[in-house]
C-alpha cells in the first residue's frame, strides 16, 4: 500500500452557503489538486465546479467522534439562535446580550473540531490541512479537539472571548502551537494578534486568481443581457449589503447624480426599500439581479460594468471579496478609503478612483466623471498590486507552511 502523502484537504464550513468570495476560492483551490473537501453542512446550489473538480467531497461528518462533535455544535447553534431572540432588548445587561455570541463562537470551534477529525479519518496522509473560513475564537481548542495540526483562515473580528470563552480558550492555550493563522490583511493581522499574542500566524490574502479574466464576448454579452446602450456609463454594486458595506453613502450619491448612470445590483441580502428608491431617481436605470446567482451570471454582470462600486465604512479591515474579483476579473474599480492599507496600495493605479470613506458628494462626483472620463481596464499585472496569487501558487504556499508547522512540532 502507497504511504505517499495525499493532497491538500480543504475545509469549509460554510460550503453550502450559495455563491461568493469565500465558495470562489474553495473550488479554484479544489481543481488544482485537492483530495478532499469537508464541508460539513453540504454544498450549496451553483456548486458545480466544485462536485467536477474531481476532489472527494466529504458532505457531513464520519466516524463517531466527527458525529459527536458536530451534533454538540448544532445544539450550541440551536441554543445561541434561542439566546438571540431572548436576550435581544437592550434592556438586558449587555453581558447578558453577549452570552449567546459566545455560545456561537463555541459552536464553531466545535464544528471546526469534527470537521478536523473528519480529515483525519479520511486522509490520514494529508500533506497540507487548511480551514477556509475558520473563527477568531478557540484556536488552541479547535486544535486539540480536532486532534490535527492545521492552518487557519481568520478573516474577521466579529466578536471577542468573554470570561467564560476566554477561560476555555486558556485551558487549551497549548493548542495554539498545532496552528497557522493566516491572515488576509494587516488590520485583521493586528486585531486577531493583539488578543492572542502566542498565536502563530502571517498574512496572506485569501482570494485567488484563477487566470479567468473577462472576454470581449462576456462583456458584450453583460450588455446586451442587461439592455445597456454601448455608448451608456454602468456600475455594478455586487454582494449583500452586510453592515459594514456603506450602503447609505451610495445611496445619498446616487441622489445627487448629475448625469444618467446604469446601476447593476447583485447579491443577497438587499434592501428592497433602498431599490425603490433608487428606481424612482432621475438620472439612474436599475437592474437588479438578486443572489446567490452562478459565477456565469455574476461575469455577465461584472462584465456589463464600466466600474465595479465598492464602499465600506471606515475602518473595516477585512479583505473584500469584491475589489479582488475586481483585480482578477479586469474591471475598473471605484473604491472608498476605508482601510488606510487597501487605499495605499490602490493609489496611483490607472484602473482604481478612490474617495473619501462616507462622502456622498465626492462619490457622487467620481460616477458623474465616469461617463466624460473612464477609468482604465486593469492589465495582467492588477493581481500583484494586492498579492492575488494564482491557486496553484497559493496551494503551493499552504503546503509549505504546513511543511513547515510539523517540523516545528517535531523538534
Amino acid at each position: 500500500m502507497s504511504t505517499a502523502p495525499e493532497p491538500l484537504v480543504l475545509i469549509e464550513p460554510y460550503a453550502h452557503r450559495g455563491g461568493g468570495h469565500h465558495q470562489h476560492t474553495l473550488t479554484a483551490l479544489a481543481v488544482t489538486g485537492a483530495s478532499l473537501v469537508v464541508a460539513p453542512a453540504g454544498l450549496g446550489e451553483g456548486q458545480g465546479p466544485l462536485a467536477r473538480s474531481g476532489a472527494r467531497i466529504a458532505a457531513g461528518p464520519d466516524g463517531a467522534a466527527a458525529r459527536f462533535l458536530l451534533a454538540a455544535a448544532r445544539g450550541a447553534e440551536r441554543a445561541s439562535t434561542a439566546g438571540r431572540r431572548a436576550f435581544a432588548s437592550r434592556r438586558w445587561p449587555r453581558a447578558v446580550r453577549r452570552l449567546p455570541h459566545q455560545v456561537t463562537l463555541l459552536a464553531r470551534c466545535l464544528t471546526e473540531a469534527a470537521c478536523l477529525r473528519t480529515a483525519r479519518r479520511l486522509a490520514p496522509r494529508a500533506s497540507t490541512v487548511v480551514i477556509l473560513s475558520a473563527s477568531e475564537a478557540l484556536h488552541g481548542l479547535a486544535a486539540l479537539l480536532g486532534g490535527a495540526l492545521h492552518l487557519r483562515f481568520v478573516h474577521e473580528l466579529v466578536t471577542t472571548e468573554d470570561p467564560p470563552v476566554r477561560w476555555l480558550g486558556q485551558l487549551a492555550r497549548r493548542g495554539e502551537t498545532r496552528v497557522v493563522a493566516l491572515y488576509p490583511t494587516p488590520a485583521v493581522r493586528d486585531q486577531i494578534t493583539a488578543a492572542f499574542p502566542h498565536l502563530p500566524g502571517e498574512v496572506r490574502a485569501f482570494a485567488v486568481d484563477d487566470g479567468r479574466r473577462l472576454t470581449e464576448a462576456e462583456r458584450d454579452g453583460g450588455r446586451t443581457a442587461f439592455a445597456i446602450p454601448d455608448d451608456a456609463t454602468a456600475v455594478c454594486v455586487v454582494g449583500g449589503w452586510w453592515p459594514y458595506k456603506d450602503i447609505a453613502t451610495v445611496d445619498a450619491a446616487l441622489a445627487r447624480l448629475t448625469t444618467p448612470l446604469h446601476v447593476l445590483v447583485c447579491g443577497t441580502p438587499l434592501d428592497d426599500a433602498v431599490l425603490a428608491r433608487w428606481n424612482r431617481l432621475p438620472h439612474v436605470h436599475l437592474h437588479t439581479v438578486p443572489g446567490p446567482v452562478a459565477d456565469e451570471v455574476l461575469r455577465l454582470v461584472y462584465g456589463a460594468a464600466d466600474a465595479a462600486l465598492v464602499a465600506g465604512h471606515p475602518g473595516v479591515g477585512k479583505e473584500s471579496g469584491l475589489v479582488m474579483d475586481a483585480a482578477r476579473l479586469g474591471v475598473p474599480l471605484i473604491v472608498s478609503e476605508h482601510d488606510p492599507d487597501l487605499t495605499a496600495r490602490l493609489a496611483g493605479q490607472p484602473w482604481a478612483r478612490s474617495f473619501p470613506a462616507g462622502d456622498a458628494g465626492a462619490l457622487a462626483e467620481a460616477l458623474d466623471k465616469l461617463s466624460a472620463d473612464a477609468a482604465a481596464w486593469p492589465d495582467t499585472s492588477a493581481p500583484a498590486v494586492l498579492d492575488l496569487h494564482p491557486a496553484a501558487e497559493q496551494a503551493a504556499f499552504l503546503t509549505t507552511t504546513y511543511t513547515r508547522l510539523l517540523k516545528e512540532r517535531r523538534r
